[in-house]
């Protein structure tokens, strides 16, 4: 479970980028983050995974608090950021197994996990190059196979469709689909607003720093009155925002 609780921030010289946000993603289901470019969605993931400060409010990883116990919050987390383009002079097997060691992953549990992971992805035959010889998609691959090595319970993911090919985006919506059955957590980001529709629990919109909407897509059909796709209403929403 995710929790943020009267979440701000603001960037120096700035108004605040993100508004008193509060919001729970629970276990066992996918939630998509939507929102115009902009808006605040990444801001929101970085903070939510450490990598920004809070400027008010606090965020809780299964229950421990991100700002006061980060190390032990980020071990339940794993992140796919929306640029791919990190350790470029690694080996992309070099990438895995340093991943897997910050993790303590035990070495049979490793070496399995890279194997069955780079075949569901169509990775094996790269393993053995620099990354910064990959595509973009590739590039998006190796840190998601990362991301998964250590089973986290809760996964952010920030735009992962983004530079997949299509058997790759199958896989990957397949996984979440199922790690989300196990009883974990799928917090994603994502601009393609048809593979919010099919594949999301709930969804949140926000808009200017502010979160417009949480709920159901039956949920936003009722409060705006039209039996319309995700991407008609979420044009409504943030039109009328």
């Amino acid at each position: 479970m995710i929790k943020l609780e009267n979440v701000s921030k603001a960037y120096k010289g700035h108004e605040k980028v993100i508004k008193n946000l509060n919001l729970e993603i629970k276990d066992g289901e996918i939630f998509g983050f939507l929102g115009p470019n902009g808006a605040g969605k990444t801001t929101t993931i970085k903070m939510m995974t450490g990598i920004l400060e809070i400027d008010e409010g606090d965020i809780y990883i299964d229950g421990t608090s991100i700002t006061k116990e980060p190390t032990k919050a980020k071990k339940n987390i794993g992140l796919v950021p929306d640029d791919p383009d990190i350790f470029l002079k690694l080996k992309g097997i070099e990438y895995l197994n340093f991943i897997a060691n910050i993790y303590d992953v035990p070495k049979e549990e490793k070496l399995d996990r890279i194997k069955k992971l780079a075949k569901e992805f169509e990775m094996e035959e790269v393993l053995n190059d620099k990354i910064q010889s990959y595509s973009h998609g590739m590039r998006q691959k190796i840190v998601i196979i990362g991301v998964l090595l250590h089973n986290p319970k809760n996964w952010i993911l920030d735009e992962p469709i983004t530079g997949l090919d299509p058997k790759s985006s199958y896989d990957l919506k397949n996984l979440m689909r199922e790690h989300a059955k196990q009883g974990n957590t799928v917090f994603f980001s994502t601009h393609i607003l048809e593979v919010a529709e099919k594949l999301c629990d709930r969804i949140g919109i926000i808009d200017e720093g502010n979160l417009i909407f949480v709920g159901t897509l039956e949920d936003m059909r009722n409060e705006l009155k039209q039996n319309a796709s995700l991407e008609d209403l979420f044009m409504e929403i943030t039109k009328n925002d």
